[in-house]
């Protein structure tokens, strides 16, 4: 084993597998990443995954595993029963699921729900992400850009209400089985420092109610315009994040100095969407290191691990 692993934090999601062996101040020493998501870790055997990543890295017996994700969804490993909101972010730990293990101590954080009726609502990963802006001090509105993207109302260290949106997976049903997927066909990344990505934000974000005939208009104006794909799948992109904002504004009010939790693509994506949009301030967290801190936090609170200086 190497010297100085205190303990293992795991995203576990529907399709990827992400581990990291930290020290007692949160410090990577090795990481695993697969793409051994919920359906292939569910057939495969939860344990037996995790185990194999762990003897990769020489990790023995004894040495406690925090996770999040889907791997605590109802279908996962164990359910990790959703906590209710308004919820304390420092008080999710206290709810963490255990894992029958011989071998070691084994944790998965809950997700939130939300149970008004007509606000009904769940995340599952994302409030690890939270937890960590939350051990900083942040007291704000939180945008989480994702297949399913999250907003999210912190105060006091407490989640008081959130909402999420389809983007992410409404762009790929749209560019991948709609009537727009052929004037989008072979083309793979947004422009999103693009006019044609800009435009569509502006008009999504303008008009959210004019969204399905914006939609269709991408097809006419690859039929009739000869609009280049590139240019289209760029739009629709654009399309969909601006509607969302209008969203976003609707059930938050204001859009303003906006803590954002993104990574890859999706960082300059929204980025320009919200200052399109006239968000005054922005302040841009990397997603992949925030769920590893929160999940860090979890684990230095459930293991009862003294805090390391950083």
């Amino acid at each position: 084993m190497m010297g100085g692993i205190s303990h293992i934090v795991v995203d576990w999601g529907t399709s990827s597998f992400r581990l990291w062996a930290l020290d007692r101040a949160g410090h990577v020493l090795a990481e695993r990443r697969s793409a051994q998501g919920l359906a292939v870790s569910a057939a495969e055997g939860f344990s037996t995954v995790l185990e194999s990543h762990l003897a990769a890295l020489s990790i023995p017996d004894g040495v406690p595993v925090m996770m999040c994700g889907m791997v605590g969804a109802r279908g996962g490993w164990v359910e990790a029963a959703y906590v209710d909101t308004p919820a304390r972010l420092d008080g999710l730990a206290e709810h963490a699921a255990h894992v029958p293990s011989a071998r070691r101590l084994i944790r998965i954080l809950p997700g939130l729900a939300q149970r008004k009726p007509d606000e009904l609502d769940v995340i599952r990963g994302e409030e690890t992400q939270l937890l960590a802006l939350a051990s900083e001090g942040f007291h704000g509105l939180a945008c989480l850009p994702g297949t399913h993207s999250k907003w999210v109302a912190v105060e006091d260290g407490r989640v008081q209400r959130f909402a999420t949106f389809m983007t992410g997976e409404l762009f790929q049903l749209l560019r991948s089985g709609s009537v727009i997927a052929p004037a989008v066909a072979d083309t793979t990344s947004v422009d999103s420092a693009g006019e044609a990505f800009r435009c569509g934000v502006d008009e999504g974000f303008a008009m959210p109610e004019l969204l399905g005939n914006a939609l269709f208009q991408l097809r006419a104006s690859w039929l009739l315009a000869g609009t280049e794909r590139a240019s289209i799948l760029s739009r629709l992109s654009g399309l969909l994040i601006g509607a969302e904002l209008a969203g976003a504004a609707r059930r938050f009010g204001l859009l303003a100095d906006i803590a954002l939790v993104a990574s890859g693509p999706a960082a300059p994506a929204y980025r320009t969407a919200l200052a399109i949009a006239g968000v005054p301030y922005v302040v841009l967290h990397d997603a992949e290191d925030c769920v590893r801190a929160g999940l860090h936090e979890a684990a230095l609170k459930v293991f009862r691990l003294e805090r390391s200086p950083a």
